[in-house]
């Protein structure tokens, strides 16, 4: 429920896309903060797919990447991978 009222409160300051890019990767980089470390099977589940599951929203992310339209949709899901993928790599590396 903590990855769900900080997406929510996230939302709450900025507009749609722009929340829903900011979740998406700060749960990227902290899940890959916990893949990288030395953490149990029971708090990598629990914060993985716990935390982070209902922090980032694939399905609001499809939803958006609809609603923006072709040329700026494309640009945003671009956008996006590269900052998730980006933010995923650099928390692993740290």
């Amino acid at each position: 429920a903590g990855g769900a009222l900080g997406r929510y409160a996230v939302s709450r300051f900025i507009c749609s896309w722009q929340a829903l890019l900011v979740v998406n990767t700060a749960g990227a980089a902290l899940l890959g903060l916990i893949t990288s470390r030395d953490v149990s099977s029971a708090t990598a589940t629990i914060i993985g797919i716990g935390l982070c599951g209902a922090l980032t929203t694939f399905s609001s992310f499809a939803l958006e990447v609809r609603q923006l339209g072709l040329p700026y949709g494309l640009v945003y899901a671009a956008s996006t991978v590269v900052c998730v993928t980006g933010a995923a790599s650099l928390a692993t590396t740290l």
